[in-house]
C-alpha cells in the first residue's frame, strides 16, 4: 500500500489549505490513518487521527481550526487547515494503522505559512 499527500503549499497567515491522502488500494483492516507534522528540528508530532467508526481526535493546537475527514470509497483522507498560523509550518505526513499493527506512511507535503 502506498500512501501519497498532496495540497501543501506556502499560504499567508489566516489563510487556509487542504490537504488530501489517496492509498493506492483499500487498506485491510485500517482501524486508523491520521495526520502528522515535524518542523524543522522538533520530533514528528500527531496532529488528528480519525477512526474507523468515525470519531476524530485533535492535536490541542490546531482544534477548531482543522478538521481531519474521509472519503471511504475513494480511500482518501483530508485535512483542511483553517486560520493558519506561521507556528503550522511544517511537513505533513498521513499515516494508516491497521489492527495488524502495520503503519503505512506517506511521503510528507511541506506546509508553509508566512507571517
Amino acid at each position: 500500500v502506498q500512501l501519497q499527500a498532496s495540497g501543501g503549499g506556502l499560504v499567508q497567515a489566516g489563510g487556509s489549505l487542504r490537504l488530501s491522502c489517496a492509498a493506492s488500494r483499500k487498506i485491510i483492516g485500517v482501524n486508523v490513518r491520521g495526520w502528522y507534522r515535524q518542523a524543522p528540528g522538533k520530533e514528528r508530532e500527531l496532529v488528528a487521527t480519525i477512526l474507523n467508526n468515525g470519531l476524530t481526535n485533535y492535536e490541542d493546537s490546531v482544534k477548531g481550526r482543522f478538521t481531519i475527514s474521509r472519503d471511504i470509497a475513494k480511500n482518501t483522507i483530508y485535512l483542511q487547515m483553517n486560520s493558519l498560523k506561521p507556528e503550522d509550518t511544517a511537513v505533513y505526513f498521513c499515516s494508516a494503522k491497521t489492527v495488524y499493527e502495520m503503519v503505512y506512511w506517506g511521503q510528507g507535503t511541506q506546509v508553509t505559512v508566512s507571517s
